[in-house]
């Protein structure tokens, strides 16, 4: 079989199509997913503390810890990921403090990001970017 030079070129822009469209649609799946968590509320920052790590060598686990005092909620996503709702964690009126830690994967480096719902209602927002070496989700 012969590709024309025009088939050649129409591949290769479909195929950049694909490489880019999923960014896209992360980026969209994320804003669907603060909106819902938020209510469309806007967003404040200060009073969140989002720690992980500048680099991670590993993409498979990358540990990460979210703190805000007076908080009810506190949402976790991972930007760049297929699917970047990591973690909503829930704190209850016996909760000793409002914080929580866990190890998720990343599929490259990106940006992480946490939303606290605070106990007046309002939102605030916390993000950091982390470098990955080696990706988590399949790379």
């Amino acid at each position: 079989m012969e590709f024309s030079r025009r088939d050649t070129l129409a591949m290769g822009l479909g195929a950049a199509a694909l490489t880019v469209l999923p960014f896209q649609v992360n980026a969209a799946a994320a804003d669907d997913f603060i909106a819902e968590f938020t209510g469309g509320a806007d967003l404040g920052e200060g009073g969140l503390t989002l720690t992980a790590p500048e680099i991670a060598e590993n993409g498979n686990t990358v540990p990460v810890s979210v703190e805000a005092e007076g908080a009810e909620a506190i949402m976790l996503l991972a930007m760049g990921n297929p699917t970047p709702g990591v973690a909503t964690f829930t704190f209850g009126e016996l909760a000793g403090s409002q914080s929580a830690s866990t190890r998720i994967r990343l599929a490259g480096t990106q940006d992480v990001v946490a939303i606290a719902k605070m106990a007046d209602g309002s939102f605030v927002k916390a993000g950091q970017t982390v470098k990955v070496t080696i990706g988590g989700c399949g790379g």
